[in-house]
């Protein structure tokens, strides 16, 4: 059986640290350019520097995104950017435009390079050409079932790659190559500015009545012709291996940091539990259900790894997440008093139950018995996002990385 690589996606350092302690073999990030998500955070030279470092000293790769579909205007660009992350110590491009391609293969001649999904690979025949190119590692189409990932793995060199989606959001489109968005909103998704408009509302026009607009109903609430449940395989974890994938990738770079700890965790578990015995993934299966439903979602599906998907994969009556609990923050270091550190993300009060996430599984419930700002002020609430405080939590078990959250 191949080593597997969890690659957890990281929208920002502080989702990066997040997914590197939770157990992620590989995290993936976009720069300030260049890369499919331009409303993430992202990520400077210099924050990727200290990302790579923080990543490597605990035995973590680190990946960086180029994917666009670069128009003419863009490769100046790319070639100095390809240039700035020369000396950053990244492990990976991830790269989807054969000139794009071509500049890292000139300018960064040692670097391993990666296929994004944005390529449209479907077919081993793909696969060989861009081996043939030097590529170490192809991302599969979302639209392959496990039948043909298994094909492909039999037809390319063993030391070559494949990397596949198990659990995110689907994109309407094939393989993200979408058009709504650019003739929507004027918002190319091939150039990293998706709105998502395949999760708006949507009515119809008779050709002989313009501008009346007749509602199209599923339910009251109306209709959501596009709108895709998200993957999850955390079921199939021996058929994803028995396909012979190197790695299982995680979607979400504009997700929290509760996201990438909740579903980092609850992989790396049931890859492991696996590896060291079947009987017991078979035996865990309950928890991994449990926990990944604690993190935000759109229901669940598994895509197209066992067949074309049907009505059932869509969502016709909302454009909503799922989401069972509010993300607080992620535990700082704790002060002489043993009150710690929190830049707090969602309200909680004095006197409410929260729950300790820690990265090795465990989920420990404690109560807040104060809040306080850093001047010392005391609070019986922390209604406002992004404010430093400390948090006296009963037990003393909280610690740095630990993750605060809430049942709703």
């Amino acid at each position: 059986m191949r080593k597997t690589e969890l690659l957890v996606p990281a929208g920002s350092l502080e989702v990066l640290k997040t997914a590197v302690v939770y157990g992620a073999d590989a995290v993936y990030l976009g720069g300030e350019a260049f890369g499919l998500r331009a409303k993430a955070k992202n990520f400077t030279t210099e924050e990727i520097r200290t990302g790579v470092s923080f990543a490597h000293a605990r035995g973590v790769k680190v990946y960086v995104t180029a994917n666009i579909l670069a128009h003419n205007e863009d490769l100046a660009g790319v070639e100095a950017y390809f240039e700035e992350l020369r000396d950053v110590g990244i492990d990976a491009l991830i790269i989807s435009d054969p000139g794009v391609f071509a500049i890292a293969r000139r300018v960064l001649p040692d670097m391993e390079i990666h296929i994004s999904t944005q390529a449209n690979n479907t077919n081993y025949g793909t696969y060989l050409f861009w081996y043939g190119l030097g590529a170490k590692r192809v991302v599969s189409a979302r639209e392959l079932s496990l039948k043909e990932i298994r094909e492909i793995r039999d037809h390319i060199p063993d030391e070559m790659e494949i990397e596949s989606f198990v659990h995110g959001s689907m994109c309407i489109s094939y393989s993200g190559r979408c058009l709504l968005s650019s003739y929507l909103a004027g918002r190319d998704a091939n150039r990293g500015e998706c709105t998502h408009p395949c999760r708006w509302k949507y009515s119809v026009v008779e050709e002989t009545r313009p501008g009346e607009v007749l509602p199209v109903y599923e339910n009251e609430r109306g209709t959501f012709l596009f709108n895709s449940k998200d993957l999850c395989m955390i079921e199939h974890i021996p058929e994803l291996m028995e396909a012979g994938i190197d790695s299982f990738k995680i979607e979400g770079r504009m997700k929290t940091a509760l996201y990438a700890a909740t579903v980092a965790r609850t992989y790396r578990r049931a890859i492991d539990d696996f590896l060291k015995d079947a009987k017991l993934y078979q035996e865990n299966l309950e928890w991994y259900r449990t926990e990944i439903g604690k993190s935000t979602f759109r229901e669940y599906t598994t895509g197209f790894y066992f067949g074309k998907p049907g009505p059932k994969t869509q969502i016709y009556d909302n454009s909503t997440y799922v989401k069972n609990y509010a993300y607080l923050g992620s535990v700082g270091e704790a002060d002489a008093r043993g009150f710690v550190r929190l830049t707090q993300k969602n309200k909680f009060s004095v006197g409410e139950t929260l729950e300790i996430m820690k990265p090795d599984g465990r989920n420990i419930l404690t109560e807040v018995r104060g809040i306080y700002t850093l001047d010392g002020e005391a609070r019986e609430s922390a209604p406002h996002a992004k404010e430093e405080l400390l948090v006296d939590l009963a037990g003393g078990d909280a610690k740095p990385y630990d993750i605060l959250r809430k049942a709703l």
